[in-house]
C-alpha cells in the first residue's frame, strides 16, 4: 500500500508540473495547478495594467468553488460507501478533458479574454483545484503534489537531520524526493508537449488520470 501511495504521489506530481507548465505557456502566463503564482501576476497586472488580467482574476473564485465542491462530494461519497478517490480522479479527468477540447477549439490563441480561451483556463484550473482538494482530504500522509515549495523545504530539513544521524529521516526523504523530481520532469515534459502537440499534449495527463482511477478502484 505504501508503494502504491508513493507511486501515486509521484504520478500526480508529474501531472501537476506538466499541466501547470503547459497551461502557463499556452494561456498567457496562467498558473493552473495553484493560486500562489496567480496572486503575484494579479498584483503585477493591477500595478502595471495589462490586457491579460481577467483570466487571473477569474481563476481564484473557480479554484475556491471546486475545492468546496470536491469537499462536499467526498463527504457524500464516503457516507454512501463509494470509492471517493477514484471518483475524484474521474472528476478531474472530466474537467481536464474539457480543457483539452476547449483549447483545441480556441486555437489560434490571440486574445486572452476570448470566451473559449477563458473556458480553457478555467476548466484546467478547476481540474487542478480538485487535485489540490483530494490530496488534502484523501492523501493526507503523502507529500504535496501540486506545489513543491513545502516539499523542497522539508526535504532539505530531512537531509540535514539524516546527516546528523537520524536514520528515519532518510525514509522521509524518499517520500518527499519522488514527487519533487516527478514535478520537475512534468514541467519539462509539459513545455515540450505544447511545443510539439499544442493542447493535444493534455492527452497524456488525461491517460494518466484514467490509469490512476483504475488503480484506485482496484484497491
Amino acid at each position: 500500500m505504501l508503494q502504491n501511495e508513493s507511486a501515486r504521489s509521484a504520478a500526480l506530481g508529474y501531472l501537476a508540473g506538466y499541466v501547470d507548465t503547459l497551461g502557463f505557456i499556452a494561456l498567457f502566463g496562467l498558473f493552473t495547478a495553484h493560486v500562489t503564482g496567480n496572486f503575484v501576476l494579479i498584483g503585477r497586472a493591477l500595478a502595471t495594467p495589462s490586457h491579460d488580467v481577467l483570466m487571473k482574476l477569474l481563476v481564484f473564485p473557480v479554484f475556491l468553488l471546486f475545492v468546496a465542491l470536491t469537499r462536499m462530494l467526498v463527504l457524500r461519497w464516503q457516507a454512501a460507501g463509494k470509492p471517493a478517490l477514484r471518483n475524484c480522479l474521474l472528476l478531474q479527468l472530466l474537467l481536464l478533458s474539457g480543457s483539452l477540447a476547449s483549447g483545441c477549439l480556441a486555437v489560434p490563441l490571440t486574445n486572452p479574454d476570448a470566451p473559449l480561451v477563458l473556458a480553457t483556463g478555467m476548466l484546467a484550473a478547476a481540474a487542478m483545484s480538485v487535485q489540490n482538494a483530494y490530496a488534502k482530504l484523501l492523501m493526507g500522509k503523502a507529500a504535496a503534489t501540486t506545489v513543491m515549495t513545502g516539499n523542497v523545504t522539508q526535504l532539505v530539513i530531512e537531509l540535514v537531520d539524516a546527516a546528523r544521524g537520524d536514520h528515519e529521516a532518510l525514509a522521509r526523504c524518499r517520500k518527499l524526493l519522488w514527487p519533487v523530481l516527478a514535478f520537475g520532469a512534468g514541467c519539462i515534459s509539459g513545455a515540450y508537449a505544447f511545443i510539439l502537440a499544442g493542447f493535444t499534449g493534455l492527452l497524456l495527463p488525461c491517460a494518466l488520470l484514467l490509469a490512476l482511477a483504475i488503480g484506485a478502484r482496484a484497491e
